[in-house]
């Protein structure tokens, strides 16, 4: 070994190159080798602060604009995505009956709703629901199947029906309460009620004509709702109480109006008519105690009926009168001292008047009637005969102050007013026909009216269906009299109510209306009706009877209208025995006694002037 060298360390004196740097590039292509230092971390670290920084104040920027720029908004808009809004249901005013016996009232009823969006399994939930609701299960399903908040699976169940849903706890389905309009007589009076439908809006008669008063205000309550639209219990809330609406104390005798509706209901069957009506008015002071219609309709269904048995033909139903249109004649030429009922007319079975024949029901010799006697016979040709002692324009005025062609004042829905021509529009036949009670137009309303004016001595009172309004605090506030209308004098009025009493005697068409005890007076009408299809007269007609009991002290007017009875064709029998059955009930809840004495005979014929 050579002395100077180490044992531990040997150096090589080898010729292989040198080491080269890690990393080399051939920078430019010539094989020269190109070297690179190590990255500088400093320049890293600021780069990486630098995109921190940034996307800190992108942060920052966000936080400035959601908590100070738009912080209002946004708030508003979060409570306003949790706030819900509930109804609160204003109770309906009751309609009472004379005696404040409920014909209409609202009671509790819970409507079924639905959040689509939680119900999971809308088939099992449709499982469940139907049998409890009576609600096919597709419908129920269907109900389900929107993409909406809120759904209405049932309306308006009773509370009952409701519990047995709530105890469930189906998820997505809740419930709302409501009122339900409930009329607890079912057919009775439906035809004046009318009715209030599923959604709260009222369908026709004194609910639809009273509406603004009966329906008072819904309140508002405003709460914050969680999942499921339950209310947080310790979230905001903010409620408005409701305002019940008005009742309304009607005049309508219940007892009489069931007395009324059932006589007619079995004439309208007896006589195979289309309908009937009947009409009972206080003639002192307008007050209708009953107003009945059929067929009609049940109030609490009132789906199941059509559209003319939800109306009320007593009001929007007109025709042509009929004979019970000449006690308008009577009267006016009686007030006009034109004739008096003694008076003698020389009355032929026919004649003609304007081109056309004029004739009386049945055939007969001349006869020589007074003009009792023509009333009592109900002649045509005698009643042309004493119009003409007016004249048509007088004729046309008493009949316009008899209300004919003019409201009633009831402000009923769909209330037909009558039509009678003017003179300027008459044809040749035109006075004599309206003398006798066609060519003009009356409703039920109207035409008993005139008997009610004749039975007020000659005043015509409006009439009226509402009897006084009460508050929601109980406060009751009689409902506003119109005054009196004065159409034929005292005089004038007693004479044609002695006349009308000849109706229903020994010598008259009304015999079937007379009731033992009791003094009657009222007339008898049958009248061809027009067939809208071809505006012309058919074989149909219409009915009526019309009388006032006692004749002596009147206290009652009752009317009855058959329309194109078939079995029987005469006022007398068809409209008889209905005014008879309700007046008997009436004067008896009334307490009336009897009149005591018959009614004093008139003479009827020139022969019996001398008795």
């Amino acid at each position: 070994r050579h002395p100077a060298t180490d044992d531990r360390t040997h150096v090589s004196t080898s010729t292989r190159p040198p080491l080269r740097p890690s990393r080399w590039l051939d920078g430019d292509g010539d094989g020269t080798p190109r070297t690179y230092s190590p990255a500088d971390p400093s320049k890293r670290l600021r780069l990486l602060a630098l995109g921190v920084a940034f996307t800190l104040t992108i942060f920052a920027a966000r936080l400035v604009d959601l908590q100070l720029l738009n912080r209002t908004p946004r708030a508003e808009a979060a409570v306003a995505d949790r706030t819900a809004v509930v109804a609160l249901p204003a109770k309906r005013g009751t309609i009472y009956d004379a005696d404040m016996r409920p014909l209409a009232e609202s009671v509790e009823a819970v409507d079924v709703t639905a959040d689509p969006r939680l119900v999971t399994d809308k088939d099992a939930t449709a499982d469940y629901l139907a049998p409890i609701l009576n609600i096919p299960k597709d419908q129920i399903v269907a109900s389900l199947t929107t993409d909406k908040h809120f759904a209405y699976i049932a309306k308006q169940v009773t509370p009952e029906t409701w519990d047995a849903v709530s105890s469930l706890d189906l998820r997505g389905i809740f419930g709302q309460r409501t009122t339900k309009r409930y009329y607890p007589s079912g057919e009775l009076g439906a035809n004046v009620l009318g009715y209030v439908r599923e959604d709260g809006e009222a369908g026709a008669g004194l609910e639809y004509g009273l509406d603004k008063e009966l329906r008072g205000q819904d309140g508002q309550k405003i709460f914050e709702s969680g999942i499921g639209g339950r209310q947080i219990p310790t979230g905001s809330e903010r409620e408005r109480d409701p305002v019940d609406g008005t009742s309304v104390q009607l005049t309508i005798d219940s007892d009489l109006q069931w007395v009324a509706q059932r006589a007619i209901e079995q004439k309208v069957k007896e006589a195979d008519a289309d309908s009937g009506t009947v009409v009972v008015i206080d003639p002192r002071t307008g007050e209708i105690k009953a107003l009945a219609s059929v067929p009609t309709m049940n109030p609490n269904f009132p789906g199941q009926a059509s559209d003319a048995n939800r109306n009320n033909r007593a009001l929007t139903e007109v025709f042509e009168p009929g004979s019970t249109s000449k006690v308008m004649t009577m009267a006016a030429v009686l007030n006009e001292r034109a004739a008096t009922p003694r008076t003698v007319f020389t009355v032929p079975y026919s004649f003609s008047r304007g081109g056309s024949v004029f004739r009386n029901h049945d055939a007969h010799p001349t006869y020589q009637l007074t003009l009792a006697g023509i009333l009592a016979k109900s002649a045509n040709t005698g009643t042309i005969m004493a119009a003409e002692k007016i004249g048509g324009e007088k004729l046309y005025d008493y009949i316009k102050k008899f209300g004919v062609g003019e409201p009633t004042g009831l402000q009923f829905p769909g209330e037909s007013d009558g039509y009678v021509p003017p003179p300027s529009e008459w044809s040749p036949t035109s006075f004599p026909t309206i003398a006798f009670g066609q060519g003009l137009s009356v409703n039920a309303i109207q035409a008993t009216s005139v008997f009610a004016t004749i039975a007020n001595g000659g005043v015509r009172m409006p009439s009226t269906l509402i009897k006084g309004y009460i508050s929601p605090d109980g406060r009751v506030q009689a409902a506003e009299r119109p005054e009196g209308i004065r159409v034929v004098d005292e005089q004038a009025a007693k004479q044609t109510m002695r006349m009308m009493e000849q109706v229903v005697g020994d010598e008259g068409t009304a015999q079937m209306a007379s009731i033992p005890g009791y003094r009657v007076a009222g007339k008898t009408g049958t009248a061809y009706r027009i067939n809208d299809a071809c505006g012309c007269y058919d074989n149909s007609v219409t009915a009526s009877f019309i009388g006032v009991a006692p004749a002596d002290d009147p206290r009652l007017v009752v009317g009855v209208i058959v329309q194109n009875p078939k079995a029987t064709r005469y006022g007398g029998q068809t409209g008889g025995p209905v005014f008879r059955e309700v007046m008997v009930h009436g004067l008896q809840a009334m307490n009336v006694p009897p009149s005591g004495k018959k009614s004093p005979e008139m003479p009827i014929y020139s022969s019996d002037l001398g008795q």
